[in-house]
């Protein structure tokens, strides 16, 4: 059986700029042997979050590429000279485009891939092969639409499958109804409802804001309860001294603190990402209530220091039991749908590498985003956008990828200080010398 260097497991934003740093810099050296496996039929990113009217929250300069290469044939601006806009982009005299802007500036990077990504194969399995009692190569088990499994081996592996959708356990009973809606299926699952006619929508994030003024804008009309648990929309702490938490060294900073001092480092720049719109965003959900309040109407509601104390669905809708964290006041609430902009949690790849958990201790992760194993373990195994709690709260954003794809190429194509690992050829080394 065919023998990879390299197999990604996902293909978005992480992959492709890995599968950009790999070709940059190999520089002439035989190319490593690479295969990218995808779930989707093909390349999307966040399709059911594409609203009209919705800008990226970092400057365009953060894309693929630039801050590993500003000289990179696959940066932003290249995209944007090679489909006739770049002119026009600068007339905008902006550095956050649009959303949909960048999703057509993402599949056209991932366009340059195609011989090296299965799309269609969602990846179930990753299992050890022995060589004696030395885990010498990974078998990767995917399946496609169809059912049908495939098998390949590889020497290292790249996990980048993102986040899976944070649903609150008040609604675990009710993942499966079509009216209890992630803000992941928001577009797919909002449209498949009969016109809703009261929504809920739970969050104070960008998400959240977002759905809630998309929404607003739809000829339907739909009343729109928005829950937060606080008693305000905050927006995010974008100054520019707050921002080099995003920088590259910040990440060695904060992976040479303790534990404890890690936690109150994410602790304090919490709300530059999380639970933290754009302030022109909140703004504008401000002038939706306080138009209501000029020509007296009660179409939306913001339910402040809300907390969900249970979830029951019947023929006619979803009913939330809510109580007033302040107040302590309890009411009843029926919606025909919710949704729920509540995040993700970053942990499929524990469950992926379950069949390696014995060689695996604590899924610890280093400073070049590989797994910590053990001496019996040859094979490299690297996650992207798993370890917040030791890299920074930078990790599952897009501000990082362009160098920690340098650090992961650097270390596939470099060889192992300890001698025991499984990255490419030392010979390769050299290839990859900035």
């Amino acid at each position: 059986m065919l023998v990879h260097d390299i197999i990604g497991i996902g293909f978005g934003p992480s992959n492709i700029a890995l599968a950009i740093a790999l070709r940059e810099r190999e520089r002439g050296a035989p190319p490593l042997r690479a295969l990218f496996l995808e779930r989707q039929p093909e390349f999307a990113w966040h399709p059911h979050m594409m609203l009209d009217g919705a800008h990226m929250q970092i400057s365009f300069l953060k894309d693929l590429v630039t801050l590993r290469n500003p000289a990179s044939p696959f940066s932003f601006l290249s995209y944007l000279h090679a489909n006739g806009r770049l002119q026009q982009f600068i007339n905008l005299q902006t550095f956050f485009p649009s959303r949909h802007d960048f999703n057509a500036y993402l599949r056209w990077a991932a366009d340059h891939f195609t011989d090296q990504v299965r799309y269609g194969e969602d990846v179930i399995e990753v299992h050890p092969e022995f060589e004696g009692d030395t885990v010498s190569r990974l078998r990767v088990v995917s399946r496609d639409a169809s059912g049908q499994l495939t098998q390949r081996l590889t020497r290292n592996l790249v996990i980048s499958v993102g986040g899976r959708p944070n649903v609150p356990d008040v609604f675990a009973g009710a993942r499966d109804d079509r009216r209890v809606i992630h803000s992941s299926g928001y577009l797919r699952g909002i449209e498949a409802l009969d016109r809703p006619a009261r929504v809920a929508v739970i969050g104070a994030g960008q998400s959240a804001a977002e759905i809630f003024m998309d929404l607003h804008g739809r000829p339907e009309r739909p009343a729109v309860d928005l829950l937060i648990r606080g008693r305000a929309l905050r927006p995010s702490e974008d100054s520019p001294f707050m921002n080099e938490i995003f920088n590259v060294e910040h990440t060695d900073y904060i992976y040479g603190r303790t534990p404890q001092e890690r936690d109150a480092m994410l602790s304090e720049t919490w709300h530059t990402n999380y639970a933290a719109p754009d302030l022109a965003l909140i703004e504008r959900i401000y002038d939706v209530f306080y138009q209501q309040q000029v020509r007296k109407e009660a179409r939306h509601l913001l339910r402040r220091h809300c907390q969900i104390e249970a979830a029951e669905l019947a023929a006619d809708g979803v009913t939330l039991r809510l109580r007033d964290s302040e107040s302590g006041r309890q009411e009843a609430a029926r919606y025909d749908a919710v949704v729920l902009a509540t995040g993700y949690v970053r942990d499929h790849h524990r469950s992926l590498l379950a069949p390696l958990a014995a060689y695996l201790p604590e899924f610890q992760i280093d400073r070049n985003y590989r797994l910590r194993g053990d001496a019996r373990l040859l094979p490299a195994i690297y996650v992207q956008g798993g370890s917040e709690s030791t890299h920074g709260i930078s990790d599952s954003l897009l501000s990082i990828l362009a160098i920690r794809s340098h650090e992961i190429g650097s270390a596939l194509l470099a060889p192992v200080a300890d001698g025991r690992g499984n990255a490419a050829a030392p010979a390769r080394a050299a290839a990859l010398a900035t």
